[in-house]
């Protein structure tokens, strides 16, 4: 990789992270933002982020010079030189991506691929801004981009093989484990992630059992954190925004539809961590205050007369037989394989196990009859099982 130079477009964490997991992988990275000053401020702090591994003895202090040496900044976007590949990692905005790809289409060679960090919009939309779409791919990394193993690999529907082979090779030479799927919404994670927020603020507003119950059973089924803590943690304004995505970009299906619950909590300012206050509420260091933020939305008593009770009061269940139904149906209508799936909830959510590999080991028929008994009990079209259950 060290002849190879790795254009990377908006020096925000993602650009930067990018850019760091670039070089340390042994290419040249040129780093660039339209905002003055800003990559080479991310060029300095990829610089003490490296000085602390060194400081902490996980990195030698030579192979942090040589890494932080390769990283490069360009003044402008004319300035970048001729790239093998550009990663963009600026804002979610369709518009300004599409502008930023003809110009990238305009200044680099025809063989440069030009790709996209992002983590929800169309890449098909991004792409049609050029002449060229078969050129265009979605590198979409997690946060943060050095630690996290994985990167979704998302193709248009014009991407060519050769570009998604390209951008696979790159990938795994940049040390990460790719997925492949299609521009659907979401992509993997996002979208097979929903039911698992979901289901625990539909419990928590049902009355069904309080957020601290519901986090711990969470947690007891294997899951790292709690859906709450979680979503208090990424904020449950950026949470809500890509749930509500995906429920646009889906036709506004049922399975996705926004909880009231949420909504609420974001239109009082309770974000979570971020604003002192979300389903849990925070100290000025972060660390939680023992008691729930939001007591005005603390659940009643439970109704022993809920229909299904035995299925409906069981967040656990609920939870699992939705991941693995979401799982399922991205498989079935073919965007992605079942170990892409599985690999992708493993090392972006760190997920127990891959939901399809626990649809099979609970039985698909068990999940199939579970989703009926959910969908008699609560009608809408929310718990339709899929046609990939069987």
């Amino acid at each position: 990789m060290s002849e190879t130079t790795v254009g990377v477009v908006g020096a925000g964490a993602m650009g930067a992270g990018i850019a760091h997991v670039v070089a340390a992988a042994g290419a040249r990275a040129v780093l660039t933002d339209v905002r003055p000053g800003a990559a080479e401020a991310a060029r300095s702090g990829i610089g003490d982020a490296l000085g602390r591994l060194v400081a902490k003895g996980r990195l030698a202090s030579d192979a942090a010079e040589s890494t932080l040496a390769r990283i490069e900044v360009a003044a402008t976007l004319g300035d970048l030189p001729p790239c093998a590949v550009v990663v963009e990692a600026i804002r979610e905005d369709l518009g300004d991506k599409q502008d930023l790809f003809a110009a990238l289409e305009a200044t680099q060679p025809r063989d440069a691929l030009l790709a996209t960090n992002t983590s929800s919009l169309d890449i098909t939309a991004i792409a049609a801004a050029t002449h060229t779409p078969d050129r265009v791919v979605g590198l979409h990394f997690f946060n943060p981009a050095p630690v996290m193993r994985l990167v979704e690999v998302v193709h248009g529907r014009q991407t060519s093989q050769d570009t998604l082979e390209r951008a696979l090779a790159y990938v795994r030479a940049w040390g990460k484990t790719p997925v492949t799927c299609t521009s659907t919404p979401g992509f993997i994670v996002n979208r097979v992630a929903r039911p698992y927020y979901g289901e625990a603020f539909r419990v928590l507003e049902e009355g069904l059992a309080s957020a601290p119950e519901i986090d711990a059973a969470l947690r007891g089924a294997g899951f790292p954190m709690g859906p709450f803590e979680l979503t208090d943690l990424i904020g449950q304004d950026v949470n809500l925004a890509v749930g509500t995505s995906v429920w646009e970009q889906t036709g506004r299906d049922p399975r996705y539809t926004p909880v009231r619950l949420q909504q609420d909590l974001v239109a009082h300012g309770h974000l979570g961590r971020k604003s002192g206050q979300g389903i849990y509420a925070y100290a000025a260091d972060g660390s939680r205050v023992e008691e729930p933020g939001s007591e005005a939305l603390a659940p009643g008593p439970s109704d022993p007369s809920t229909p299904a009770a035995s299925l409906t009061h069981d967040v656990v269940a609920r939870t699992i037989a939705m991941l693995v139904n979401e799982a399922v149906d991205l498989v079935h209508r073919g965007e992605a394989s079942e170990a892409d799936v599985d690999v992708a909830m493993q090392l972006g959510t760190r997920y127990p196990r891959g939901p399809v590999e626990w649809g099979r080991e609970l039985g698909f028929d068990v999940v199939a009859r579970q989703l009926a008994e959910l969908d008699e009990a609560y009608p809408g079209g929310r718990y339709r099982p899929s046609p990939g259950l069987g």
